[in-house]
């Protein structure tokens, strides 16, 4: 009898494993594609725009990703929730680009989504990887001795009229420029509030709306590739603006080519903007003197993505 009672439990916890295995691999996207991206094409001003990535769970177009230029380094940020700096791998992370479409459910959940950008990435470019805890140089974002400088920011209710149907990509006009020759974000990117960056030829600005001091620790994580923890004891939403030099830095898609030489071959351009007649200062110096915060090094415990094998090419869709 108690043969039989293990047989059967035995069976069951089989049948349990089995499923569970189905379900994990029955995560897929309906349709895939990715494509070698084209690299961008500056304006006559030596400007480059590009378009984030769209779509997805929590967004306006549920169903639907577009992610543009994307490089590897990001996808896997993407599919197993982590900083650029928590994974190791080749060089070519960070340099081979692809225009990646795909659709699904639209009550996909977030978690289901990451399975699904894993499967993706086993299936079309054979990754294997494995996980380890390393000592790593990490930051602490405190207030500086001045105090903070940022404003906190008024609560302001979406119009009604702004749940409308997402505009697809590349479909937002060309921005205007302000007369510190930054773009003017319009409206209907700010208004949901967040954090957006803009690179410009040898000078970046990072815009942020409505964000908390631990938002601004996460998207220096990703910009600094080192983790920055929230130790200013802030609890507020602000609203601040930091101007700086990029160098050394990676921008909301990875490092970006170097810019191009000026249309006339030296000198600003005539249409360079008041603020690039002198080199922006290093992010440091410019949360310090910006916005009264200061990043102060440390060292902790990091877990590590590590990749044990990846194609550079995906097979074909």
């Amino acid at each position: 009898m108690l043969r039989a009672i293990l047989r059967t439990g035995l069976a069951a916890l089989t049948a349990y494993m089995a499923y569970g295995q189905t379900a994990e691999k029955a995560l897929t996207f309906d349709a895939a594609s990715i494509k070698p991206a084209a690299p961008p094409t500056p304006d006559g001003r030596g400007r480059i725009f590009l378009a984030g990535p769209s779509g997805g769970p929590g967004t306006p177009d549920p169903g639907r990703i577009h992610y543009p230029f994307m490089n590897l380094r990001n996808l896997l940020i993407n599919a197993y929730d982590v900083k650029g700096f928590q994974i190791t791998g080749p060089a070519w992370l960070d340099t081979e680009r692809f225009d990646i479409t795909a659709t699904m459910p639209p009550d996909t959940t977030k978690e289901q989504f990451r399975a699904m950008l894993q499967n993706l990435l086993a299936e079309r470019f054979k990754l294997a990887l494995h996980r380890e805890t390393k000592e790593l140089p990490m930051y602490s974002l405190v207030v500086a001795r001045n105090g903070p400088k940022m404003k906190e920011s008024v609560e302001v209710q979406p119009p009604v009229e702004d749940a409308g149907p997402p505009a697809p990509p590349g479909a937002l006009p060309e921005p205007k420029m302000g007369a510190d020759g930054f773009p003017i974000l319009p409206a209907q990117i700010t208004g949901r509030g967040g954090i957006f960056n803009m690179m410009m030829p040898g000078r970046a600005r990072m815009v942020g709306i409505r964000q908390t001091t631990q938002d601004l620790a996460a998207r220096l994580s990703s910009q600094l590739s080192r983790p920055v923890t929230d130790a200013t004891g802030l609890t507020a939403k602000y609203d601040f603006t930091l101007t700086f030099s990029p160098e050394g830095m990676n921008g909301p898609m990875g490092p970006l080519p170097p810019p191009p030489p000026p249309p006339d071959g030296g000198g600003r351009g005539p249409a360079a903007g008041p603020s690039e007649q002198e080199a922006p200062p290093d992010i440091f110096s410019a949360i310090q003197a910006q916005i009264g915060l200061k990043l102060e090094p440390k060292k902790g415990p990091v877990e590590i993505i590590v990749i044990d094998h990846m194609e550079k090419t995906p097979t074909e869709n």
